[in-house]
C-alpha cells in the first residue's frame, strides 16, 4: 500500500505549489491512474514515491514505512519504473536491458538468465527471437514490452508508470494496455499510472485520482467517477461522452442472452467490453453478435448505455 499524508511540493521560483496538501491512498494490489491536465502535478506525485523528487511537507508511506527513511538507491531498486519512450539502453541487448536491476542486486548468471526468459515470455516476446536483439531493431510496442519486463525483473511489489504508452501508435496502444493490465493484475502489483488519456485511465485503473492545480479533486472507482464527477472541472475534463466511456467498463458476457439469434453474426468474446461490441456492430452493420452459444443485441448495448447514463 502507498499512502500520501499531507504532501506538498513547491519548486524554486514557482508562483504556486506543484503539490499542495495531498492525502491519497493506493490500496495494495490495485492500479491507481493519476489523471489531469498538463502541469497539474501528477508526474511530480509519482516521482516523489521513488524520491526522484523530494516533498517539502508531509510524508509518503510505502508498506507502512516512510520512504524518506530509505536510502534512495536501495528504494529505487525495489520499485519498478516505466516511462514514456521506455528509456532502454541502446548499447545493451533486450536480455541485458531486462537484467539491469538483477545484476545490480548481485543475482547469479543462471538466475538472471532464467528470469529474463520468463519475463520476455510473460510480455509476449519469444526469448529465442528477441533476447539478443538491440532496442533499435524493435517496434515501439515491442520496446514498451521490454520496458515493462525490465521494470518487473526484480519482482518489485510497486510499479510506477509515467505516460508509458504515449509513444506507441493508437492501434498497438489499446492492445498493449489490455495485455499489461492483465499481467499486472495477475501478479498482484500495486501500481501508480500517470496518464493524460481518460480512456487509458478507465481501461487500466482500478481507481482513478483526478488532479487540478496541484490538488487532489476526486479519487474513486472509474464507475463512480463517471457517474458522479465531484465538480464542474472534473465534469469538463471527463468530457461529454461519459455514458460511452462506461461501456468500456462493462463486459459482454454480463449482457448476452443464452438464446442464439437467427442468421450469421460476427463473434465476440464474453470478456470483451460493451464498447468493443458497439464498435464491432457499427463497423460491420450487424445488429447482434454471437457470444459463445448465445448472442448480444444492439438493443441490449443501447439499454446498458441508457442505464449507465442515469436520469437526465
Amino acid at each position: 500500500m502507498i499512502r500520501f499524508e499531507g504532501v506538498g511540493k513547491r519548486f524554486p521560483g514557482a508562483e504556486s505549489p506543484a503539490i499542495e496538501g495531498l492525502d491519497l491512498t493506493v490500496p495494495e494490489g490495485l492500479t491507481l491512474a493519476l489523471i489531469g491536465p498538463s502541469g497539474c502535478g501528477k508526474s511530480t506525485t509519482l516521482r516523489m514515491v521513488n524520491r526522484l523528487v523530494e516533498p517539502d511537507t508531509g510524508r509518503i508511506l510505502l508498506a507502512g514505512r516512510d520512504v524518506a527513511a530509505s536510502d534512495p538507491v536501495t528504494l529505487r531498486r525495489g520499485i519498478g519504473y516505466v516511462i514514456q519512450g521506455v528509456g532502454l539502453f541502446p548499447h545493451r541487448s533486450v536480455g541485458e536491458n531486462v537484467a539491469t536491476v538483477p545484476e545490480l542486486l548481485g543475482w547469479t548468471r543462471a538466475r538472471i538468465a532464467e528470469r529474463v526468459d520468463a519475463l520476455l515470455t510473460l510480455v509476449g516476446l519469444d526469448p529465442a527471437r528477441y533476447r539478443d536483439r538491440r532496442p533499435d531493431a524493435l517496434s515501439g510496442g515491442q520496446r514498451q514490452r521490454v520496458g515493462v519486463a525490465r521494470a518487473l525483473a526484480a519482482d518489485p511489489p510497486v510499479l510506477l508508470m509515467d505516460e508509458p504508452f504515449g509513444a506507441v501508435d493508437p492501434v498497438t496502444r489499446s492492445r498493449l494496455q489490455d495485455e499489461i493490465r492483465t499481467i499486472l493484475r495477475s501478479l498482484g502489483k500495486t501500481v501508480i499510472l500517470v496518464t493524460h488519456d481518460i480512456g487509458e485511465a478507465m481501461r487500466m485503473g482500478d481507481r482513478i485520482a483526478v488532479m487540478h492545480d496541484g490538488r487532489l479533486v476526486q479519487s474513486s472507482t472509474p464507475e463512480a467517477l463517471l457517474a458522479a464527477p465531484a465538480d464542474a472541472f472534473t465534469e469538463r475534463f471527463l468530457g461529454s461522452g461519459r455514458a460511452l466511456r462506461r461501456l468500456d467498463r462493462l463486459r459482454v458476457g454480463d449482457f448476452a442472452t443464452a438464446a442464439p439469434r437467427a442468421g450469421e453474426a460476427p463473434t465476440i468474446a464474453p470478456e470483451a467490453s460493451l464498447q468493443e461490441a458497439l464498435d464491432q456492430m457499427l463497423a460491420s452493420g450487424a445488429t447482434h453478435l454471437a457470444v459463445g452459444s448465445g448472442s448480444l443485441t444492439l438493443d441490449a448495448v443501447r439499454a446498458a448505455a441508457r442505464a449507465e447514463a442515469g436520469p437526465g
